[in-house]
């Protein structure tokens, strides 16, 4: 295997330029525990945890190293390490860590993952499927730089596989939206189309879509913990407890991630001009420049909804993930 097959490329050559010293090699995040990383690097797998140079200097957990990462590894017995620097990122996608501090909602970036080039957004087609959160997906991924790829999951739990097809169809844009019963790995063969040598994809969704048995049926055997949905709610358990990049024998990185319950987006309200550019197309005609789309007269996106080329739904979810966006913006 060579720095290449993990995804080293001429921008990451650049980055390691400055760090380069003696004793020291690159070296890629590959899995995430506690209190230690796996990095692979031409030394092999090293466990490794970074010095504690960085988190003095880190201005917030967005600065540590996250799976995905390219860092500069110092390497020492018994195939272990210390990561003295982490490499820019080429791409990230973030949100905005859930819970509350001293009874207020926290306001601080998580990085999910780094240096990704394409997502696999996974839906189920059961009591999951849900047009409003695949919107958040696609913005957390369109503010990330990376691509985007919708996988409507469990079509034998539906009974109209491509009406739900269509309804994503109409909020996707440019991104490919696909169908499949991940059970059945013949049907995941399309997928095979996106992996690129050197090229990492993540597997994103909500617990119990059916990532897990994804990643399984393309790689042909049981490599991941399967766990059963509840039939209460529907909704999964996290049998993915930590990320990990795996490595396919025909080229290609694969990313699994733990389902997540929560999807606080952590960006710019810019950041919905491509997972919504149908409005921002139609908003180029209002009669007002800075029109909000609410009660401005001449307003070509409602004129959209009046006519029946705009579902109020859709309207109604921009102006409440820009209100987030803006509100989280005016807190930092």
């Amino acid at each position: 295997m060579t720095l290449e097959d993990w995804g080293w490329s001429p921008y990451f050559t650049e980055k390691y330029i400055s760090w380069e010293k003696p004793g020291c090699i690159p070296a890629r995040v590959i899995r995430g525990e506690k209190n230690y990383f796996r990095v692979w690097s031409l030394q092999g797998e090293l466990t490794v945890r970074f010095a504690g140079k960085i988190r003095y200097k880190a201005g917030g957990r967005a600065d540590l190293p996250v799976v995905g990462d390219w860092v500069v590894v110092e390497p020492q017995s018994d195939q272990r390490g210390t990561i003295r620097a982490l490499l820019e990122r080429k791409s990230s996608f973030s949100r905005n860590l859930p819970g509350t501090r001293k009874g207020k909602e926290r306001i601080e970036q998580q990085v999910i993952a780094a240096n990704v080039d394409l997502v696999f957004i996974v839906s189920g087609l059961d009591r999951d499927f849900n047009l409003r959160r695949i919107e958040r997906y696609l913005t957390l991924v369109s503010s990330s730089g990376a691509k985007a790829v919708i996988l409507l999951n469990k079509t034998d739990l539906c009974e109209n596989p491509e009406d739900c097809k269509a309804q994503v169809e109409a909020i996707a844009g440019n991104s490919p939206v696909h169908l499949c019963m991940a059970r059945n790995a013949g049907q995941l063969d399309i997928l095979f189309n996106y992996m690129q040598s050197g090229e990492t994809i993540a597997l994103l969704g909500s617990s119990g879509v059916g990532k897990s048995t994804i990643l399984n049926g393309m790689l042909g055997e049981d490599r991941q913990k399967i766990g059963a949905v509840s039939e209460a709610d529907g909704k999964g358990r996290h049998t993915t407890t930590h990320r990990e990049l795996i490595l396919f024998p025909n080229g290609g990185i694969l990313m699994d991630n733990p389902g997540m319950r929560e999807l606080h987006l952590w960006g710019e309200a810019e950041d919905l001009a491509e997972s919504f550019s149908d409005i921002e197309t139609l908003a180029a005609n209002c009669k007002f420049k800075d029109c909000h789309h609410k009660t401005e007269p001449g307003c070509a996106v409602n004129k959209a909804i009046e006519v029946g080329d705009l579902y109020s739904e859709r309207l109604a979810s921009y102006h409440k993930l820009k209100d987030e966006l803006s509100t989280l913006k005016k807190r930092r």
